[in-house]
């Protein structure tokens, strides 16, 4: 038997996407700050201190459970939505950039997911939402993005966003694949996860891509995104800057012959 409250969901759009969740009387779905989009009349909200399992029992354990939060750059608080009618409810959460909502069912992934430390969305009631560090020295060190990461515990249903088009690869023993550290939505807890250099003077100075790709190791599966937000953004700042400029091959000194010298 679960011990985590069993929700029902169905997943909304197609490129901006959003989870419908069914409540029955009394069930609970705990979800981050900025993710609510609109709920049926009767149900509760409540601001809850920690991480959103039913297993902490006291004060201290609901501290350094948030603390940890913190060091991923989540809220100290989460919000938990409770069905307080005699009827079912309806509550729907909405990523929060373009892309695909993934629904994971914990209990088929013995019970851990390890995900990117911004791509939780919304969770049933008793889920654990902590974090996973890298243990490797190498992943430590030069990780970026995938150095902290969260981890998802429990029986019940989870969900998480990516950015653009989500990729699903189930990797046999011994199968690498080498990803952007960026690109990484989630794996589960068997899939070894490492950072290795790009290596070659010209890669390094001029390739582009970074120094270091994450590097992940079957058996097990990963959610890879097409499109990570800091990717997107990053963009946008450097067209927001005059850093590349669509349609001119030599940027500044391209807009200096045009006769802008703005």
């Amino acid at each position: 038997m679960k011990s985590n409250h069993e929700i029902d969901y169905k997943i909304l759009g197609e490129e901006l996407q959003a989870v419908e969740i069914e409540l029955d009387p009394n069930e609970t779905v705990i979800a981050e700050a900025g993710n609510f989009m609109m709920m049926d009349d009767g149900i509760r909200m409540d601001t809850i201190f920690g991480d959103g399992s039913k297993q902490q029992s006291s004060f201290m354990d609901k501290l350094f459970s948030a603390g940890k939060r913190m060091l991923v750059g989540e809220s100290l608080f989460m919000t938990a939505f409770t069905n307080t009618g005699n009827l079912k409810k309806r509550i729907t959460f909405a990523s929060p950039y373009p892309g695909k909502i993934v629904p994971l069912d914990l209990s088929t992934y013995s019970g851990k997911i390890i995900c990117q430390k911004d791509a939780f969305l919304c969770a049933a009631k008793g889920v654990s939402i902590g974090i996973e560090f890298q243990k490797k020295l190498g992943t430590g060190l030069f990780g970026g993005e995938g150095f902290i990461m969260e981890k998802l515990e429990g029986d019940g249903m989870a969900f998480v966003h990516s950015g653009g088009y989500i990729v699903e690869k189930q990797l046999m023993p011994g199968e690498l694949i080498k990803v952007d550290t960026g690109c990484i939505v989630a794996f589960t807890h068997d899939v070894d996860y490492d950072i290795q250099f790009v290596g070659g003077i010209k890669n390094t100075i001029f390739g582009g891509e970074g120094l270091f790709f994450a590097t992940l190791k079957g058996p097990g599966k990963v959610w890879i995104q097409s499109l990570p937000v800091s990717r997107l953004a990053g963009r946008m700042m450097e067209y927001s800057k005059g850093g590349k400029e669509e349609g001119s091959i030599l940027g500044g000194l391209g807009r200096m012959l045009d006769g802008d010298n703005s």
